[in-house]
């Protein structure tokens, strides 16, 4: 058996050197881009449910997303071959803010935009409700406080329980910068105490100097109706962001009356929306009809502002699909109840 050359074993130890670092370039080494496309076009109804409402659908309403992806060098150079994707900055979305803090931001709008959606649809459909504070949400979290993570829930303080901004700005009233307090919170579904030290922050209202976390927060409400019968529950969901209230809306005023809104037909679209009904544009709508089109969507309802976009990207994709803009909640309903019934 022949001994390899001292010669033989450097090439081929420089040769795996080499193709290792090619490796890591084109596969491993990261990038400051992301890449942005379809997404999914998701069914509702299993992820919303009143509580004796009616069920009865023989279409689909469907949610849709857009699909971000950090990129390497072989994922920037295949997504120039592919139209329906584009190439941003990591930094264009996250503007300053940790990957955490815009997790935890884009969690806050889709809980946000359920909110919404249960009082426009409460609302359209007649059902008397109330407004509930329920907790502080924490966003954003200085690098100088380890306490505290983006996606906090704090839940109580010193044992007083905490429900809202103003709650916690009552329970600091006597306290002093530079000392701790006990809080209670929930981390990723987990109960635990921690000891928060406090600073001093400028209130947002009065201008005045005050102790605080020094964390970016917000309150958490919870929608109830006058009769527990029409109580709604969503299902939790790893989808963030407020563009599905509108398609929320739609399939929870389903539920909420007698009938089959959906006339047997796959709908999809997006739309952020407020308590009064009013439709908002979105990001990223030439995405979406390309996923909603996918799933097999006969119709897509999108916000008036993002029309021109979307309907330029039906046409080039050459999907059957109806494009519809609406600016509010009746546009879309009125739109549905002309529907013949889908044979």
């Amino acid at each position: 058996m022949k001994r390899i050359s001292r010669k033989s074993a450097l090439f081929l130890i420089g040769y795996v050197l080499m193709l290792t670092a090619v490796v890591y370039v084109l596969v491993y080494m990261p990038t400051p881009y992301l890449i942005y496309g379809p997404g999914g076009a998701n069914e509702i109804k299993p992820m919303v449910t009143v509580r004796e409402g009616d069920r009865d659908e023989r279409g689909t309403f469907m949610m849709t997303t857009v699909a971000a992806r950090y990129a390497n060098v072989i994922m920037l150079a295949l997504s120039k071959l592919d139209s329906n994707s584009e190439i941003q900055r990591k930094e264009d979305r996250l503007h300053g803010r940790s990957e955490d803090e815009y997790a935890a931001e884009q969690v806050w709008y889709m809980g946000d935009s359920q909110s919404s959606a249960m009082e426009a649809a409460y609302t359209r459909a007649h059902v008397p409700y109330r407004i509930v504070p329920d907790y502080v949400y924490v966003f954003k979290v200085p690098r100088t406080n380890s306490v505290f993570e983006p996606g906090d829930e704090i839940l109580e303080l010193n044992g007083t329980r905490l429900a809202n901004n103003n709650s916690i700005r009552r329970a600091l009233e006597h306290e002093q910068a530079g000392t701790k307090v006990k809080v209670k919170l929930k981390r990723n579904g987990k109960l635990l105490t921690v000891q928060a030290p406090l600073t001093t922050i400028t209130d947002s209202e009065t201008g005045k100097q005050r102790p605080g976390f020094g964390v970016s927060i917000a309150t958490v409400q919870k929608v109830e109706p006058k009769d527990g019968r029409q109580t709604i529950h969503f299902s939790s969901t790893d989808v963030g962001g407020p563009s599905a209230g509108l398609m929320f809306t739609l399939e929870i005023y389903n539920q909420l009356t007698p009938g089959d809104l959906s006339k047997g037909y796959r709908i999809a679209g997006t739309g952020t929306i407020d308590k009064d009904g009013q439709v908002g544009a979105i990001g990223g709508a030439k995405y979406k009809i390309v996923a909603a089109d996918r799933q097999g969507a006969e119709l897509f309802f999108v916000p008036v502002d993002n029309y021109k976009e979307a309907k330029a990207k039906a046409d080039q994709i050459g999907t059957r699909m109806k494009v519809v803009p609406v600016r509010k909640l009746g546009d879309a309903l009125g739109y549905l109840e002309k529907l013949p019934i889908k044979p």
